[in-house]
């Protein structure tokens, strides 16, 4: 019951209050969305379901709707807003509000605040991340993120701070560009080159080396929860490693941020699409899959496609919408049904959980080709040797025949041994007219109901249940269906349409189409080795003097096969040769591929996000109050949804990727919520800066590339990082950026960075993943033999840590001390901690051990005395000469130890060979272990944990 009469003494009280804002016009984003967004939406938001007492506090309109009498916000009028009254109840009232266990206590300068904004006429705003960037004009004379930065600063009474000096900046620059400490040879040449673009040169040549996709993939396979097993319990090996290579190759080659996201999100529904834009569309395929016995495999598939929507929205609109899978949003504009309906989009893939992870891409890899390249070899001389003994063919490979090219009958084939031959129809076309109509189909024998007139009865459709009209054999070596044209006449065009529902037993995986004359000579072939999906379609060439090389080929090849020759063990020798490459197997990849649609999946509610529990059936659509749907979609596919993401007027997506770059080099992003730009997430430092960086990444095509190299050669960017007693006290966290940015490496520079300043780090790149050497974690008898390391031999145990095999259920230890993450779901931003187990890992891993190991032979050639030794392996790791007090501390730390290991040869022979190995001839082993000491107190520095 209202009680506004009693407003009058705390809003009297607390006009005694002297806040100094209190005269300024309240911005409604900026100071009063947060307060009722904390205390109040929760309750009295969008989710009607949930709603209390029927008040909506999210709206202009439900804030001021008449309550049978009163109303919570009266604009103009805070002693008639029973928001107010409700706000100031003295404590212990059951009507103050928020209630217990909802939210503390509204503090006097909130209330104050309140009040102020209501006397002002209670204006709402649309959120500030739903409304389009707006792009202000910045002068020519300075780089365009100083001038924003530079405005905020001269506010607060701040100035940015001096350059740094020419070796930090190239070990600050390299590390955040390639992800590694620069060369020496590279520091001393940038320190010395007089070139005035001498900084901007040097971050050029570091964006054009391929370190550069490895480096900056790590952030991306966060987002898309990249690992090397299937994850739940059980967790098995998955092979999607061609995924994060495609990431790579992606950063590498400066693709297109909205082409990199559209060909993840639906690459496979791009016209023609390359096998790098099929592979990208594992983006999606890093969900979990659970192959427990006893699992529910639609369960889990319902639980990758919930997974699906919640990654696509936290990693292109920094938007949570998790919590719309069960009710409407508690505090964004997203309904329940807005959820599903994004989730319909997302439903209509063939994957299922399965263990098999169908559907999959064979894809190319170096080490198959290699075992391919001495079997082509072979089988082409044993070619030759069959075509010089076998006339029959060496005429068909140069045909003789010329004119116009025509055919009476075709056939298709299974080249297999005791196989069916399944089709749902083929067509043989002669300009657009399909000759087969009018045909008679035969084949070589007739099973479960599978007659082979069903080839020729225009109907498509690869279901043998629904469909209806799917041929099918017997067993047989070699079966085949033939249509009989009626007479001889030109034929351009043969297309096969394949069995399309089962398992791949089912279908037809590889096949002859044969073309024959009246005479029953074959006059063109082909052998496809690749499944239809759900068709295949061959051209032939109109003329027989327009046949290319794979025509002739295929031809030869086929008549070899139908007209063997004397040379029968030869011939025997070529099969055998050729089954052995087709046995050759590369890699495969998990991807998406899109159910045709008389198999489209109806999506339903989810009520309390149960998808047991059926509520009103959805179609596609969007969330339209995050940004409006496209015009003239009526049912959206993938490829829309990706479409919309990357459209440059989406709010969003430009906004989300610009500050998920500036976090990565400045450590904290102009929204330090990286993962929510929605009401639960920060305000912009610096709001004017952000929504030019998110126009001019659209203007500029999305050029990631670009982008980073304008940020890195902003004077804010090129600052010292020295933390003045000022700059501590003011702005600790460094959101103003007036000092260069200073934050401790990511788990896998740290280890990467050893492994370079030692000497040890492999540049090879892509491939399986690899399993650098860790601690024995005693978990076998726990959980069998799956959980042992198997280190990997040669140099892909010094290979980057982007390489390394990523376990869900037991990441690779010393990383996950780091905070780098399991990756069971989306990452937008990983934890920074600073724990003593770090200072455990980097001074007793093996890992480390072996980096300080060699990084002491490398100071140990570097000259005779000590000091030079020190010297060289302090810049190695710095880019800098150590100061003085810097050296005479590890001169006074060698000569402590080295008494030690004097007198202790065992002792310092372990120190220095275990595990690199023995040392070399003729070293004193008291002096290496030494050297290994200061090796590792120099890779434990602060200074080189840092970029700064």
């Amino acid at each position: 019951m209202p009680k506004i009469a009693r407003i009058l003494f705390p809003s009297l009280a607390l006009g005694l209050v002297p806040f100094s804002w209190l005269q300024a016009k309240i911005d409604f984003n900026s100071q009063i969305k947060s307060l009722l967004s904390n205390r109040c939406i929760a309750c009295h938001g969008p989710d009607e379901e949930d709603r209390k007492a029927g008040l909506r506090l999210d709206t202009f309109e439900g804030a001021t709707r008449d309550l049978d009498g009163y109303s919570a916000i009266v604009p103009g009028n805070p002693e008639g807003s029973e928001i107010l009254f409700r706000i100031t109840l003295p404590k212990g009232d059951a009507d103050l509000m928020p209630p217990k266990g909802r939210g503390e206590r509204l503090s006097e300068e909130e209330v104050a605040l309140l009040r102020e904004w209501i006397k002002q006429g209670a204006q709402y705003d649309k959120h500030w991340s739903y409304k389009q960037p707006v792009r202000l004009q910045t002068p020519q004379s300075i780089h365009p993120v100083d001038h924003f930065i530079r405005e905020r600063l001269r506010e607060e009474g701040l100035k940015l701070s001096s350059r740094a000096d020419r070796r930090t900046l190239a070990r600050r620059v390299s590390l955040d560009l390639i992800g590694l400490p620069p060369r020496l040879e590279e520091v001393e040449s940038f320190v010395a080159d007089k070139d005035p673009k001498a900084y901007e040169n040097f971050v050029d040549r570091l964006l054009a080396r391929p370190e550069f996709g490895e480096h900056w993939a790590r952030m991306w396979l966060d987002l898309a929860r990249y690992a090397d097993s299937a994850g739940y319990a059980d967790d098995p090996p998955r092979t999607i490693w061609a995924y994060r290579d495609y990431v790579i190759r992606a950063f590498n080659k400066n693709l297109p941020f909205d082409e990199f996201t559209i060909e993840q999100i639906a690459g496979d529904l791009l016209p023609e699409p390359d096998e790098d834009q099929l592979i990208a569309t594992a983006f999606h395929r890093n969900t979990q899959t659970n192959n427990e016995g006893g699992t529910n495999d639609e369960e889990f598939r319902n639980v990758a496609v919930v997974d699906r929507v919640n990654t696509t929205f936290a990693t292109w609109m920094g938007t949570t919408m998790a919590c719309a899978n069960c009710h409407t949003h508690k505090y964004d504009p997203i309904t329940h049904e807005e959820y599903f309906r994004v989730f319909d989009i997302l439903n209509q893939t063939e994957d299922s959980d399965k263990r098999d992870e169908r559907p999959t891409l064979q894809v190319k890899d170096e080490a198959s080709e290699q075992r391919r390249i001495p079997l082509r070899k072979q089988i082409e001389q044993l070619k030759l040797a069959i075509k010089k003994s076998n006339p029959a063919a060496a005429k068909a490979a140069s045909p003789a025949r010329k004119g116009p090219l025509s055919a009476r009958f075709v056939r298709i084939i299974n080249p297999d041994k005791q196989s069916y031959l399944h089709l749902a129809e083929v067509e043989v076309y002669q300009g657009g007219k399909n000759l087969a109509l009018s045909g008679k189909a035969t084949q070589i024998s007739t099973g479960y109901n599978g007659p082979a007139k069903l080839a020729t009865d225009g109907n498509t459709n690869g279901d043998y249940f629904v469909g209806k009209s799917v041929t099918h054999t017997a067993k047989a070596d070699g079966a085949w269906l033939e249509i009989d044209l009626g007479s001889e006449q030109a034929v351009d065009r043969i297309v096969v349409f394949n069995r399309t529902d089962g398992g791949a037993g089912s279908r037809l995986k590889q096949f002859w189409a044969v073309a024959y004359d009246v005479g029953r000579q074959p006059v063109w072939a082909h052998l496809s080795k690749k499944t239809p999906n759900p068709k295949w379609e061959g051209k032939i060439p109109k003329t027989h003097d327009a046949f290319s090389k794979a025509d002739k080929d295929f031809l030869a090849s086929y008549l070899q096969m139908d007209q063997p020759s004397s040379s029968d063990a030869l011939t025997k020798k070529l099969k055998d040769l050729e089954k052995k490459l087709a046995a050759v197997k590369g890699p495969t990849v998990p991807i998406f591929r899109e159910l045709p649609k008389e198999r489209r999946r109806k999506t339903f509610i989810h009520l309390r996000g149960s998808y047991l529990s059926h509520g009103e059936q959805v179609q596609a659509g969007f969330p339209t109050s995050l940004f409006p749907a496209p015009q003239g979609v009526e049912q959206p596919t993938r490829l829309d949804l990706a479409k919309w993401l990357v459209d440059e007027k989406n709010p969003l997506t430009a906004r989300v990727s610009v500050n998920r770059f500036w976090e990565k080099i400045f450590g904290v992003g102009l929204v330090a919520t990286s993962e929510e730009f929605g009401s639960q997430g920060e305000l912009p430092s610096h709001p004017e800066l952000l929504d030019w960086l998110a126009t001019e990444f659209v203007r500029t095509g999305w050029d990631v590339k670009a982008f980073i190299r304008l940020l890195v050669t902003s004077e804010a960017y090129l600052q010292n990082s020295h933390v003045t007693d000022e700059l501590a006290a003011r702005d600790p966290a460094n959101r103003l950026l007036a000092r260069g940015p200073r934050i401790r490496l990511s788990a896998e520079m740290v280890r990467d960075q050893a492994l370079a300043v030692a000497g040890l780090l492999s540049s090879k790149m892509y491939g399986p993943p690899v399993r650098p050497p860790q601690p024995s974690m005693g978990l076998r008898a726990a959980f069998g033999g799956g959980i042992d390391w198997k280190t990997s031999a040669g140099e892909d145990r010094y290979r980057r840590g982007l390489y390394t095999t990523w376990r869900r259920s037991n990441p690779y230890p010393s990383m996950a001390t780091f905070d780098a993450p399991n990756r069971e779901v989306c990452t937008v931003r990983r934890d920074r901690t600073n724990t003593p187990l770090q200072a455990l890992v980097t001074l007793n891993d093996p890992v480390y051990v072996e980096a300080a190991q060699s990084l002491a032979r490398i100071m140990l050639k570097a000259g005779e005395s000590l000091s030079d030794r020190l010297k060289a392996g302090f810049e190695r790791c710095l880019a800098r000469p150590p100061r003085d007090a810097e050296l005479d501390r590890l001169i006074k730390l060698f000569e402590q130890v080295r008494t030690r290991y004097a007198e202790d040869a065992e002792l310092a022979k372990k120190m220095a060979t275990d595990p690199l190995g023995p040392a070399p001839k003729d070293v004193d082993l008291a002096d290496l272990a030494s050297l290994t000491v200061a090796a590792n107190v120099l890779l434990n520095l602060d200074e080189i944990l840092m970029k700064r």
